[in-house]
């Protein structure tokens, strides 16, 4: 790693419900690895989860939960920056501004927000029309290089470079180029709709969480879409669940597996049994971990209040310059 390399790595999940196979696959496995060589900030994004249908007597526990499974995943408070987005107004400051200089036009080519609309058509808000801005105040306030995120979430990388070369061009060099790390099977889809990502949602028949019981995982995998028949080319939801035997199971399990499937003898239950066995063994750490966490709620919301006072002193810094910059400051 070079002098010159920009270490700094900024990412972060909605607070929309307990993280699943997906987020752990797509980015928090990606997260782990990155705090120990770079200068990481991950955020439970509270604010991006409003924009979609929530419960405002739930919202405090599903951000905790967030904040439960990051910590259980492996995501170190000493390494790391562990933050609440809302309670680092700075980011709502830094998107005000972006949105002054970001044309509508560009915001309603996004795929994600006609996926939006196309999943709550009754909900359709000016917050959900301008998430890319957020997440582009987000990234840029940190002067982020790196964010590990899905495949799906490139548009808005593509976005927020856009909008940092805005800013840049208008005002004089202020934000870094950003580049997305993409993890191996950064696409995991849903267990009954390969067509779809693995998302919360669809709804919990159609994901593992990570702090489903061996039980649940087994009963979910066991309704999971798999091949019609034993021969020919794997459909999207065998090489789903090949992808995920992969990354989870045991390396022999795979490989007996991929032999048997080319053979045309293999059998789609046993495969999502031992899948099933070998997800939960993986997350039995986890499980633990997290077990051990909710015991100390106190420690967890510690962590995240220092969090957001070590994420504000970045942001703080970043705000002074773009207000000198827009020339607000006096």
């Amino acid at each position: 790693m070079t002098k010159q390399e920009n270490k700094q790595v900024f990412s972060g999940i909605r607070s929309s419900g307990e993280l699943h196979l997906g987020n752990y696959i797509g980015a928090i496995k990606s997260f782990i690895e990155l705090q120990k060589t770079r200068d990481c900030v991950f955020m439970i994004v509270d604010y991006h989860g409003i924009t979609t249908p929530f419960d405002p007597k739930e919202i405090k526990n599903t951000i905790l939960n967030v904040a439960l499974d990051y910590l259980a995943a492996g995501i170190d408070p000493n390494k790391s920056i562990l933050a609440v987005q809302s309670n680092v107004p700075e980011h709502l400051e830094l998107s005000w501004i972006f949105s002054t200089i970001t044309p509508v036009g560009l915001l309603q080519r996004i795929p994600t927000f006609k996926e939006k609309i196309r999943q709550h058509p009754d909900y359709v808000n000016l917050g959900l029309l301008s998430y890319p801005v957020l997440m582009a105040a987000d990234i840029l306030i940190y002067k982020a290089g790196l964010v590990p995120v899905g495949e799906d979430q490139l548009p808005h990388i593509e976005f927020t470079n856009e909008t940092a070369k805005r800013f840049n061009n208008k005002f004089g060099k202020t934000f870094p180029e950003v580049k997305a790390k993409l993890s191996e099977g950064a696409r995991i889809m849903s267990l009954n709709d390969p067509a779809k990502k693995m998302s919360k949602s669809l709804g919990p028949k159609t994901y593992i969480a990570l702090n489903d019981s061996p039980e649940t995982i087994k009963e979910k995998m066991k309704k999971a879409v798999t091949d019609i028949g034993t021969t020919g080319k794997m459909t999207p939801a065998t090489e789903n669940l090949f992808l995920l035997l992969k990354i989870l199971g045991k390396p022999e399990h795979y490989e007996e597996f991929l032999a048997e499937h080319k053979k045309g003898t293999i059998k789609y239950s046993l495969l999502k049994e031992t899948l099933a066995a070998d997800i939960a063994d993986y997350f039995a750490p986890f499980r633990a971990k997290r077990k051990e966490l909710e015991a100390k709620p106190e420690y967890v919301k510690k962590i995240l209040a220092d969090g957001a006072d070590r994420a504000r002193k970045i942001a703080r810094a970043t705000m002074r310059e773009v207000k000198e910059k827009i020339g607000l400051m006096i």
